[in-house]
C-alpha cells in the first residue's frame, strides 16, 4: 500500500472518534433518561400559547423578501470580519498596500449601499401598507 495514504490515518481516526462519541451519548442518554410520556410531554410546546389554525397557513411574501434579505445582508458581515482581522497584515499577505485593501472593501460597502438603498426605495421593509406589486 502507497504510504502516501497513511497520512490520512489520523483523520480517519478522528472522525471515528467524533462519530463513536456521538452515538455513544445518544445510546447512553437513551439508558440513563427517564421515558415516561405524560399529557404534559406529548403537548405541543409553542412559547405556551395553544395553536389555533392550520399549519400550513399562507404568509405574506414580504416575510419571505426580509428573511432573504437578513441572510444576504448577513452574509456580508461575514465577508467583512475576515478582512477586519488581516487588515494590518494585508501588505505581508497580498502584496498590495493597506489603501488598496480599504479602497477595495470602500467599493465592496458601495455595492451594499446601493443594494440596501434599492431595497429601501422599493419599499420591501415597509410593512405598514401592504403592495399588490411585489
Amino acid at each position: 500500500m502507497n504510504p502516501y495514504y497513511w497520512q490520512y490515518l489520523p483523520l480517519l481516526m478522528q472522525i471515528l472518534a467524533a462519530f463513536l462519541l456521538g452515538v455513544g451519548m445518544v445510546v447512553a442518554s437513551w439508558f440513563v433518561g427517564r421515558h415516561r410520556n405524560t399529557r404534559v410531554k406529548l403537548d405541543v410546546y409553542e412559547c405556551g400559547i395553544q395553536a389555533s389554525g392550520d399549519a400550513r397557513g399562507r404568509f405574506s411574501v414580504r416575510f419571505y423578501l426580509v428573511a432573504v434579505l437578513f441572510i444576504l445582508f448577513d452574509v456580508e458581515a461575514v465577508f467583512m470580519m475576515p478582512w477586519a482581522v488581516i487588515y494590518k497584515r494585508l501588505p505581508a499577505l497580498t502584496g498590495c498596500s493597506r489603501l488598496f485593501g480599504f479602497w477595495e472593501m470602500l467599493v465592496y460597502l458601495g455595492f451594499v449601499a446601493v443594494g440596501l438603498y434599492y431595497i429601501v426605495r422599493k419599499g420591501i421593509l415597509n410593512w405598514s401598507q401592504d403592495k399588490a406589486d411585489l
